[in-house]
């Protein structure tokens, strides 16, 4: 064979594989999934504001970036006692349904959208989304978007955003912690109570008073100068130890705390509320509850807090960042932690993971406040057979009976604890 005849046999070759692949292209294999499957994705729907059964994992397409946004393949997403709140509709101005849960995820950029800098594809990142967190994909505009340390892991990452920050601005921004100071938390179990805890133990000679479940005692009490069983009445034990009181109260309770913290406060201390739980008592909102916390809640008089140097105030991350416009402090507050984890000085403790097809079990979890840490929902967890059997979409209309409480006790709760 010629040289100069390899070209023409070249031709003759790919236009005989070009007549092939058009020939078996024609007849489209049955089980091959379509181009539009490819960008379909899991996420957990919230149907409508109510119990667990109105939770749901499904398809939806998947988004693709806008201008000035991160596409992000998300790895973990965090699990808040807020969102237990969402559920139930019992926040101010609940969005309408359906619509996908979730506050915080991390993972890996795949794409920017125009005029998107500072990042690059593969970057591992943390963000905060407005809602639709717990999905396969999420795109969030880049100032909620922040590289994560190299040996931070995107479970740790899914705990960092929405407690450490939290508990970072709250206790230095607002509040101005400083040594000698002392603090009480509620739920010093939690994902915000640990993180107060961790964060105040990098400050000289702070007291830390903390209020929590009796069954978690145990696990917290090197992490907690004082600790109190949250049942029980606080204020005279802490006076006991602390006649004078406390300089700084973060209250995520409300109702009658919300006299009891200003009661124990110092002159000049501060208190901040930046919570509700105590409306939450059943699976369902409540009325009741919700009407009984408020009118527990202490009359305040400017002119009382004046007279007694007092300072209240309220924090709400997620209004600061997403309708106060405050990614600057926000960021800032973020890269002094992740300063403080990289010197080893705090570290997101995570309670447990859980597939996205067991998020009711992960959420009646919370709602019983057996979590020491933070749940987190792993995207890549495969889930146990009779979790997602409970979770996953079973029919066109969404619904199943109502669950209650007590109808999951004797079902696997933890099926990866930390």
């Amino acid at each position: 064979m010629k040289p100069t005849d390899m070209p023409k046999e070249g031709a003759e070759m790919t236009e005989e594989t070009e007549q092939m692949i058009e020939k078996n292209c024609a007849k489209e294999p049955e089980n091959v999934a379509s181009p539009g499957d490819a960008k379909e994705m899991r996420v957990v729907v919230l149907t409508s504001f109510g119990g667990l059964n109105k939770l749901r994992v499904t398809k939806k397409p998947m988004p693709d970036p806008q201008e000035g946004e991160v596409k992000i393949r998300v790895k973990a997403c965090g699990l808040n006692f807020l969102d237990l709140m969402v559920r139930q509709g019992n926040i101010d101005n609940p969005p309408k349904t359906p619509l996908v849960p979730g506050f915080e995820c991390s993972g890996i950029v795949e794409a920017l959208g125009d005029n998107t800098t500072g990042f690059e594809i593969g970057d591992r990142v943390m963000a905060f989304v407005n809602y639709n967190a717990w999905a396969e994909v999420v795109c969030t505009p880049l100032d909620f978007v922040y590289k994560i340390p190299d040996d931070m892991t995107f479970t740790e990452a899914a705990a960092f955003s929405m407690n450490f920050v939290a508990a970072y601005m709250m206790l230095f921004e607002v509040a101005n912690l400083r040594e000698g100071m002392s603090v009480l938390v509620h739920s010093a179990g939690g994902g915000v109570g640990q993180a107060v805890a961790q964060l105040c133990s990098t400050v000289p000679n702070v007291t830390l008073f903390g209020t929590a479940s009796p069954c978690k005692h145990e696990a917290i009490k090197d992490s907690v100068t004082h600790l109190f069983d949250r049942n029980i009445d606080y204020v005279p034990e802490v006076k006991k130890i602390s006649p004078e009181g406390v300089d700084i109260v973060l209250d995520c309770l409300c109702g009658e705390n919300t006299g009891k913290g200003l009661s124990l406060l110092k002159p000049l201390g501060t208190y901040i509320l930046y919570g509700s739980s105590n409306m939450v008592t059943g699976e369902t909102k409540s009325f009741f509850s919700f009407a009984k916390s408020w009118w527990q809640v202490e009359k305040v008089n400017p002119i009382k807090l004046y007279d007694e140097n007092k300072v209240m105030a309220g924090f709400s991350l997620l209004n600061l960042l997403f309708k106060q416009g405050g990614c600057s402090q926000v960021k800032n507050a973020v890269h002094k932690l992740f300063s403080l984890y990289n010197e080893k000085k705090i570290k997101p403790l995570v309670d447990s993971l859980w597939a996205l097809e067991e998020v009711k079990e992960a959420m009646q979890r919370i709602h019983d406040r057996g979590n020491i840490g933070k749940l987190i929902l792993d995207v890549e967890k495969s889930p146990t057979p009779l979790m997602a059997n409970d979770s996953t979409e079973t029919s066109e209309a969404g619904e199943e009976e109502e669950e209650h409480e007590g109808d999951n006790d004797n079902k696997e709760r933890m099926p990866f604890i930390q």
